[in-house]
């Protein structure tokens, strides 16, 4: 990560470029097709970004003034973890895993596509075990998935 990125509590105003991360992220990653439309996730997401904080958080690394990745989680699940493809590979995606982490020290849980072998991969680099596998009838894209969860520990990184 380099010293020009920057993580801090999204704002509203960080909608457009939250959502611009959100869909350019899945686009490039193996899943399913969305289950809405662009137009519907923007809304979506910008309605998040107004929610009690002590309920739900979202947080973003930003490089050279711009978002380049996004984390969104409430007390118990890290519900979004996106990087835009283009910055991926720079370790925003694990510091923004690792303050989910140290603002969870009872651990979290996360769902994550079956197909998505890379964030699976991922996500087990930094500490997380798969713990159930569904055939995807309870989530909006009917595709099977994946919870894993992140428990501390010694072995936890």
């Amino acid at each position: 990560m380099s010293s020009a990125t920057v993580i801090r509590p999204a704002e509203p105003i960080d909608a457009d470029e939250i959502a611009a991360v959100h869909l350019a992220a899945r686009a490039d990653a193996p899943m399913p097709p969305p289950a809405h439309s662009d137009a519907e996730v923007r809304a979506w997401l910008a309605g998040r970004l107004t929610q009690d904080r002590a309920v739900e958080e979202t947080w973003v690394a930003e490089v050279g003034g711009r978002v380049a990745a996004y984390a969104r989680f409430t007390r118990l699940w890290l519900d979004d973890l996106y990087v835009h493809p283009t910055a991926q590979g720079r370790g925003l995606g694990g510091a923004l895993l690792d303050l989910v982490k140290s603002t969870h020290p009872a651990g979290f849980g996360l769902w994550v596509f079956e197909t998505n072998l890379p964030a699976r991969a991922f996500y087990a680099r930094h500490g997380l075990v798969e713990v159930e596998w569904t055939d995807g009838s309870e989530n909006e894209e009917r595709a099977p998935d994946i919870r894993m969860e992140w428990r501390p520990g010694p072995a936890s990184g």
